[in-house]
């Protein structure tokens, strides 16, 4: 399948409200203060519905080792301009106590259970 699209458009990622995921990937998250507290590493997205169920939030570490993972759920960021980044309302201290893993291979993406502790923790209905 041959695209006419201008080669530029592809590397923009951004058109109007929509983003590409290679876009939101990396993009730094900051804390109701405004302080930086990590980066988006994926989202994950309910393969029925389209929509973004959660934000892996990379927090720690250095270099990308030794990282910790947090799903949020994706109703708990806003993009701000001004920042160029997303805003939560979660502080340092609750992320720490968050549900969290360190390996991908330890967290089941598939049980539902996990998904209902996340957004227990964060006090927000499953989208």
């Amino acid at each position: 399948m041959s695209s006419n699209l201008d080669p530029a458009m592809l590397d923009r990622s951004e058109y109007g409200n929509l983003i590409g995921s290679d876009k939101v990937e990396g993009t730094a998250v900051y804390g109701a203060d405004d302080t930086r507290i990590g980066t988006i590493e994926r989202v994950m997205i309910d393969k029925l519905s389209g929509r973004v169920s959660y934000a892996v939030l990379a927090f720690g570490g250095f270099l990308g080792l030794g990282n910790e993972h947090y799903p949020l759920p994706w109703q708990a960021l806003k993009y701000d301009t001004r920042l160029e980044g997303y805003v939560t309302g979660v502080t340092d201290e609750q992320l720490r106590g968050a549900p969290s893993y360190s390996d991908e291979r330890a967290w089941d993406w598939g049980d539902l259970a996990t998904g209902r502790k996340v957004d227990d923790y964060y006090g927000v209905q499953p989208s």
